[in-house]
Parts: C-alpha cells; structure tokens; sequence
C-alpha cells in the first residue's frame, strides 16, 4: 500500500489530489457536536495543501436516499474544516455537477474545496457495479491522485471507497495508515492478556467479531443492551430489557465454546435499570434504580451496567496488556445511565495496555464523558471498519489501496 509520504515526496504541488475523508460527523440541526472525525484528516489535508495541492475532500454524511436532502449537507463540516485549517475552504453544492467542476478549476495551488455529500448521487452506494463505476469515472475527473483518508468507510464497497483508486494513482492517507497500524497490533503479536469490551445495544451486530474473538482473546466483557440476550441465555429474568431472542440459540453456544477454549467471558452481576426509556433530549430524571442483573422485575428494563459490574470489569481490565472496547455500556447520553460506560473509559485511562477505543458510539462516549482522548492508546474513526478487519473481512477500501 503506497503511503502519503511516498506520494508527498514525489511531489503534488499544482495538481488535483482527491482525498476521501470521513466527515460524517453528527448534526444537531447545523451544528457538528462532535468533530472528532474532521480533525482526524486533518494532518493529511494540510500535508497535501502545504506542498502546493489542490485538495478535493469528499465525504458521505448519513443515509440520504441517493438525491440531495439539506438535513444530510457537508456545508457544516466545510465549515468546520477551514477554521481548524485557519483558512478558507470552497464548497461545492453538488458532487459531480456544475459547481462541482467549476470549484475544483477554481483551485490555487494550496487551497482546499469540499464537494457536496458523496450519497446525494445513487452511484455512489449502488450495488450495481456500472451504476457505480460510471460515478466514479465523473469523480475521477476532478482529480489526478487519489489519497484514501476515510477509515469509517473502508468497508463499503462504493464508487469512492473502491471504484474511484482504480481510476487514479493513489495511496492511503495518515489516518488510514495509523488505524492499520493499530489493528495488526490486535491482530498480530498481541501483548497479552488481551481483553476485550463490547457494548452497544444489539448483539447481533457483535456476533461475528464474538465469533473470532473466542479463538482470540483472553477475557470478554459484555454490557449495554447485548448483555440482555446473554443474561437472558443465561436462564435469568431480564424484565423488559430489550433482548434478541432470534439470537439466543448462538449466544448459548458461544457461552459455551468460551468455557471450552479458556476464555473468560464476562457478564453484568447487576444493572441499573427504569421503568421506561430516559428522555435524551431534556435529559430529564428517570428514576434509576439499581437491580441483580439476574432478577431484573419485570416491569423495569436495563438501561445500564451497575456498579458493582462497574467495579468487576475494572479488575479484569487492570492487568491487561491489549484493550480492544466497541461499544458503550449503557445509555451513555443520559447521566443517569452514564456512569458504566464511565467506568470502563476510566479503566482504559488507568491501565498500562495498549487501549483501544473503537470508533462510532465509544468515540463519541468518551469526548463527551469529559475524557482527554490523548489518554488512549488509539480512538478508531470507525466502529464497523475497525470490527470488520478484527472479523478477519477483506476490506473493499483497503483493498483498492493495495491494487
């Protein structure tokens, strides 16, 4: 995989140089509320631009249904991107149209444009391959290179991510070579032991990553509302806690095969738990109360892991060598439910291990918990990305790189 410095020493100055960055950060109407992905592309956007680019950045933000919809416009994040560069950074208001070819033309050597949301065109997801490759034959026209910076979406096969490097000399960016770095360093030569806290609210997103990690690591901890379906497997009564019972079956036998290969697999002892759904918004009181996690009433749900678990997994992640945590432990965007998630982030600051944050809602959990994120070995960009690569996938965006 040929790197940005290779690229930079060959020189760049004066020429086209597209950058797929990942700038879906969340929105509060206009308002980013958490620009940890733009500082991420940071480095290599101001790299290319001091050697004399011209900086095309395009990104996805959210789901948009393949046409343009203003909820889902990049124009925040242009913003944002010039006043961490300190300079002024061009919009286009449309991917491969008009103001799309006439921004880049306008570009001086050293100047930065963003281009409208990449998903307001339906080639860019399309499953069809010459729906997709016509989209990325226009894209290709407003570059020369290709320097791949968007972590989040390396594991999507679409026309930027995959189609576009082919069209173009490229190479990965800083950040795409740093979280790399980091993921062999989960996957090749770990230092152990080697523990591992998923969280998030369904497990069957993490059923996969379970699966190779049983082979893997030495000690897994699981909390936010995937516990349930394994308390729940476990013959405990979980109350209204939400639970996959379609998974049941493959969380037994996952229980199961981790007694088998020695792997500690680790489980809430007691939850903190509401009669219903906090209000995210207004942050309003809810009543928390805190239960066994295997005698949850049943007319309460689980909203979070308890102290005591709090505790628990603090101690098993003390003396570990490598962390690996996805996925936060409760319902972190309310205080009430905070505190587990809170727990396990102070944990990884206290330990001596290599930490790893992995991107997405743990990202998220941490800057706003109030953590300085200098205290983590490595907070990932991308959850689904990071999760993939530790599932042993092909990456499609990696791959185009390697090509």
């Amino acid at each position: 995989m040929k790197t940005i410095d290779e690229l930079l020493a060959e020189g760049v100055a004066g020429k086209r140089v597209f950058v797929r960055a990942d700038l879906n950060v969340p929105l509060d109407g206009a308002t980013i509320t958490d620009d940890g992905r733009i500082r991420a592309v940071l480095p290599t956007v101001k790299a290319l631009a001091d050697a004399g680019a011209k900086v095309v950045v395009a990104s996805h933000l959210g789901r948009p249904k393949g046409e343009p919809d203003p909820a889902f416009s990049l124009a925040p994040a242009a913003d944002r991107l010039g006043e961490l560069l300190g300079s002024t950074v061009a919009f286009a208001t449309d991917t491969v149209g008009d103001s799309a070819r006439s921004t880049v033309a306008d570009l001086a050597d050293g100047q930065v444009a963003v281009i409208e949301n990449l998903r307001f065109n339906a080639g860019e997801t399309s499953k069809d391959d010459a729906e997709r490759a016509a989209f990325a034959d226009r894209l290709a026209e407003l570059a020369d290179l290709y320097v791949g910076d968007g972590f989040g979406a390396v594991h999507r096969k679409h026309a930027s991510v995959f189609d576009l490097p082919a069209r173009l000399p490229h190479a990965a960016g800083f950040l795409i070579a740093t979280e790399v770095g980091v993921l062999k360093q989960l996957t090749e030569d770990v230092k152990r032991p080697y523990v591992v806290a998923l969280g998030g609210s369904k497990v069957s997103d993490k059923l996969a990553v379970i699966d190779e990690l049983l082979g893997r690591a030495d000690r897994i901890l699981i909390g936010g509302g995937m516990a349930f379906t394994f308390l729940k497997a476990k013959g405990y009564e979980i109350g209204a806690s939400l639970v996959q019972d379609d998974q049941l079956p493959v969380v037994t036998e996952y229980v199961e095969r981790a007694e088998k290969n020695g792997v500690e697999l680790v489980v809430p002892v007691d939850v903190v738990a509401a009669a219903r759904f906090p209000d995210l918004k207004t942050k309003a009181p809810s009543d928390p109360v805190t239960v066994d996690a295997d005698a949850i009433p049943a007319d309460l749900m689980g909203l979070d892991i308890g102290p005591r678990t709090g505790a628990l997994y603090a101690s098993k992640l003390a003396d570990a060598g490598t962390v690996f945590w996805n996925g936060p432990m409760g319902v972190f965007e309310h205080p009430d439910y905070a505190e587990g998630t809170k727990a396990v982030a102070q944990a990884l600051v206290d330990s001596p291990a290599f930490t790893v944050v992995g991107g997405g809602d743990s990202a998220a959990a941490v800057r706003l918990l109030g953590f300085d994120e200098n205290a983590f070995g490595h907070i990932s960009t991308g959850g689904g990305a990071s999760l993939e690569y530790l599932e042993g996938k092909t990456l499609p965006g990696l791959a185009a790189l390697e090509g």
